[in-house]
């Protein structure tokens, strides 16, 4: 039977109060995000953002209080989605894949079961709102096939420091950007030193998807693959998350930040 748990009561349609949500996806699997509060702002899209390295963000309750690991660009960044407008949905992994999610899981059917379970629910309660589904680094690969296993129901899918060449197991090498119906925009930053990450690969793609390329931030914390540095967008999450939220909301946008 399917079912949903609240770990803080939803205060209105603004969504005032942050929330765990956890939802039955498959036989015996349940399905876990987090969603944000927007305090006064009011939403006018939503985004489902999937993290990279392995797609866990140990979402749980301490204290009557949601924690999850949050150094991440896209849950590190939610302040500056509410900013915009933009509700952001934080995807933990299913409770069936504790160890992170395998390269097997992010293209199968078992994850587009899990998208459509946590769908479903976001459109009983926020049903004007149209969902984009945002991926980050090895977040990308789960985001491309997510996007494309939901067809019309995704009004589009964002993938930031895309995963183009696989250093171990699951990559974006080979995939057709062109089997996803919804719109497709790539945001990349032009320092990006991580193997897996070439801006090049984003390059060559400009020309038939919108491309956002960013440069410059704040000097590296963490090695080249890891979030605190050019491929997280380091010091530059503000402007690279107000062109990807003027895309969604079909507002101007800078393509080129510097």
């Amino acid at each position: 039977m399917r079912f949903c748990f609240l770990a803080l009561l939803l205060l209105s349609p603004r969504t005032e109060a942050q929330e765990v949500v956890t939802v039955a996806s498959r036989p015996g699997v349940t399905q876990s995000f987090f969603v944000a509060g927007m305090g006064e702002r009011k939403a006018e899209a939503l985004a489902l953002l999937y993290v990279g390295g392995g797609g866990s963000i140990r979402l749980r309750m301490e204290a009557g209080r949601p924690k999850f690991g949050a150094n991440n660009f896209l849950p590190r960044a939610r302040a500056e989605f509410i900013r915009n407008g933009v509700l952001p949905v934080v995807m933990d992994a299913p409770s069936d894949q504790p160890g992170g999610l395998t390269d097997y899981y992010r293209a199968s059917d078992q994850q587009s079961a899990d998208a459509r379970a946590v769908l479903a629910e976001l459109k009983k309660r926020f049903p004007r709102l149209l969902v984009y589904v945002v991926g980050t680094s090895k977040g990308t690969v789960t985001a491309a096939f997510v996007g494309r296993s939901l067809g019309d129901e995704a009004a589009g899918v964002v993938l930031t420091a895309s995963l183009f060449t696989p250093p171990r197991g699951a990559s974006l090498a080979g995939f057709d950007y062109a089997s996803i119906k919804a719109p497709v925009l790539f945001v990349h930053h032009r320092e990006d030193a991580c193997d897996s990450t070439p801006y090049s690969e984003a390059a060559r793609l400009a020309g038939r998807y919108p491309l956002i390329s960013v440069k410059g931030g704040k000097p590296p914390e963490s090695g080249p693959c890891e979030p605190f540095g050019p491929h997280g967008f380091w010091g530059k999450e503000p402007e690279t998350v107000d062109a990807i939220a003027g895309w969604m909301l079909k507002k101007p946008y800078r393509r080129e930040i510097d």
